[in-house]
């Protein structure tokens, strides 16, 4: 049988859990649509799902269509759970994306048509809510052709639209006008097409168009739109027959070497771990010894597979499914399995650009606050936990403030900590400005370590890492002594001068030197007089961060690219707002009755414009925003607070003791 792992995406209130239970209740999986205002749907399992009605947590229900076994991943609209998404997106053969037919192209839903079109993921549109007052269907057709792709297609008619009557009749062999757009859409893609088109009509059959429709629908070259109302049902079905003509369902290679990708990480009642996995070819089996992070196994001791609306025990997971495994205490998202490429979650969106103090009520809990926020990192690794030693403080990353939320309700229902959280602040990162250089020599003052250390720093492209080089001899010194510098590297760089990350830079060591293993006459080895891994650990951040000052940083800050439609005559005002912000707006797109304003505006301005809009608009403002890149800061220049840890604090310690010596 054949497999589709298919994602349902959209902007948060698109109606995307209603399409899935929708689906799920065509396909026979369950007797009744669930209701997300009553907190009775499949996929939204949490209590704070229920009660705020969002989907926070990727969710997994499996289903039949015919000959095709679709395992459904139903993902967070909300921006603040992008991470969700993002995971998800690398486990998915196919994607429907949701648009309301009401509220049209929302700001994350351009967001994550982009992401479907970079990682080519084959994807279907359905505009959901035609039976809604205000609903648009040929208008919101031309913007979707506008704003997110030109390369749709109607595929059927709408009738009765803002009623309960609303209905979506699909195209057949008999529209000849549907025939001719598919001819036009598909002709950009194939030139041979073109030439039989042109050198007889008659030679293209309506079914060999569906076929080359289908074909590049699975190429991620052209995306079909349907039409419907996931309340009342209408359009779901040619949705279905859709999802199994034109998307890519395929038949897994179970006699292979196991390959898959860990997606997902969450803990069971008693604690432990489970993650779950699509697998890509293969099997994994109970009993099966897998490798993560190092040289220990970790042994698989229970397995489930999703299956026709719910979770199997089995004794196998295989080649095109998605399974649950438990035994794998060093797990993490994004783990490959086997010989798979372990991609899960990996740089599809924006890091998250804010972050918070969070602190327990009690302070007798601090100590539990940690190991649950441990916890809940594993589960999401882009909550970055920082711990300030000095102050007593950790900080947690954040795409938003209902994110916030999120995390206080799952650690008081699921650990039974409460917690307050401190205003947001953005995180701003370091640029190198040019280059520099320090060493310091083995058994030569100031250096109290054993070891011999030169590095140099130079800026590297944007988004490209950091990345570290040799100018010395790999055999020079043992490679534990070499390895110990580079893990330090990144480590150090994680807090430049003014104490945020450094994410782009090449850094070279030109320099080593190390005391051989010795001892004193007839004992035992003395490692006072020879050099170990901690020698090149603790020597290391006080020469790059020399380097660096020598080299010099420049804040950046995070910048969102806005668009704002607002009445044309509210443009005034919302200028001056705007410029109060800090933001720079484009030549505006003036028009009768809306404008659009375009631009970029800082991260941390981003709340407060969602906050000023509505009084500066009467209430009829849209706004969209995303993550574009940092700039330069101009004004004070924003100090993070540094940690124990901090390289800085380290090297200013020991340039402190070595003056005392």
């Amino acid at each position: 049988m054949r497999t589709l792992n298919l994602g349902i995406l959209a902007h948060v209130d698109a109606g995307k859990t209603s399409l899935t239970e929708r689906l799920l209740y065509a396909a026979g999986v369950i007797d009744e649509v669930g209701s997300v205002d009553d907190g009775s749907t499949q996929t939204d399992s949490l209590a704070l799902e229920r009660q705020r009605g969002i989907t926070i947590k990727s969710a997994v229900v499996s289903f039949a269509i015919d000959d095709v076994t679709v395992n459904l991943i139903d993902t967070p609209g909300h921006p603040d759970f992008i991470a969700e998404v993002e995971r998800a997106l690398s486990v998915l053969d196919g994607a429907v994306l949701v648009v309301s037919a009401v509220e049209g192209i929302q700001a994350q839903t351009r967001v994550l048509m982009r992401t479907l079109q970079r990682l080519r993921i084959p994807t279907l549109i359905f505009v959901n809510k035609l039976d809604r007052r205000g609903a648009q269907a040929p208008e919101l057709l031309r913007r979707i052709a506008e704003r997110l792709s030109s390369e749709v297609i109607a595929m059927g008619s709408t009738s009765g639209l803002g009623s309960r009557g609303a209905a979506f009749t699909p195209y057949g062999r008999g529209d000849a006008e549907f025939t001719s757009k598919m001819i036009e859409l598909l002709a950009e893609h194939d030139e041979q097409l073109l030439k039989t088109y042109v050198e007889d009509e008659e030679a293209l059959s309506y079914d060999a168009l569906r076929e080359r429709l289908a074909e590049q629908t699975q190429r991620a070259l052209v995306h079909p739109v349907y039409f419907g109302s996931a309340i009342t049902g209408a359009g779901t079905d040619a949705l279905i027959a859709g999802i199994r003509e034109l998307l890519p369902a395929t038949e897994g290679v179970v006699d292979a070497p196991a390959s898959g990708s860990v997606f997902k990480v969450e803990r069971g009642p008693a604690g432990e771990k489970i993650a779950f996995v699509r697998m890509f070819s293969g099997a994994i089996r109970i009993r099966d010894r897998l490798r993560f992070h190092g040289d220990r196994e970790s042994k698989v001791t229970a397995i489930s597979v999703f299956s026709s609306g719910s979770v199997l025990t089995k004794p196998e997971v295989s080649a095109g499914q998605i399974g649950k495994l438990w035994g794998l205490g060093e797990v993490q998202i994004g783990d490959a399995i086997g010989t798979g490429t372990g991609t899960a979650g990996r740089g599809y969106f924006a890091p998250p650009t804010l972050e918070t103090v969070i602190a327990p009520t009690k302070p007798s809990d601090k100590g539990n606050l940690q190991v649950a926020l441990s916890q809940l990192a594993e589960q999401d690794p882009l909550i970055n936990l920082r711990q300030d030693d000095v102050r007593q403080e950790t900080f947690v990353s954040l795409y938003g403030e209902v994110q916030k939320e999120v995390i206080q309700t799952t650690l008081a229902a699921e650990f039974g900590i409460d917690v307050s959280f401190r205003e947001t602040t953005t995180i701003c990162v370091e640029r190198l400005d040019g280059s520099g250089a320090a060493v310091e020599f083995n058994k030569q003052d100031p250096n109290p370590f054993l070891a011999t250390i030169g590095l140099r720093v130079e800026p590297a492209p944007v988004n490209s890492g950091v990345s570290f080089g040799l100018e010395v001899e790999l055999g020079s010194m043992p490679y534990a002594f070499i390895k110990a510098v580079e893990e330090t590297v990144h480590e150090t760089l994680q807090q430049g001068l003014h104490g945020w990350q450094i994410p782009d830079a090449t850094v070279t060591m030109t320099h080593s030197g190390y005391s051989a293993r010795q001892s004193h006459a007839h004992a035992v080895f003395d490692k006072s007089m020879s050099s170990t891994a901690g020698d090149f650990r603790h020597l290391t951040p006080l020469v790059l961060m020399t380097a660096l000052q020598e080299a010099g940083t420049t804040v950046h800050e995070p910048m969102h690219h806005f668009r704002l439609d607002v009445p044309t005559d509210t443009v005034r005002g919302v200028l001056a707002a705007l410029a109060r912000l800090r933001a720079i707006p484009q030549v505006p797109a003036l028009a009768a009755e809306t404008s659009t304003l375009e631009g970029e505006i800082p991260a941390a301005a981003v709340y407060q414009l969602e906050q000023q809009l509505p009084a500066l608009s009467r209430g009829e403002g849209v706004l969209e925003s995303a993550f574009e890149r940092y700039q330069p800061v101009t004004g004070p220049i924003p100090n993070r607070p540094r940690t124990d840890n901090d390289p800085l604090n380290r090297r200013d310690y020991l340039l402190h003791v070595l003056r005392r010596v």
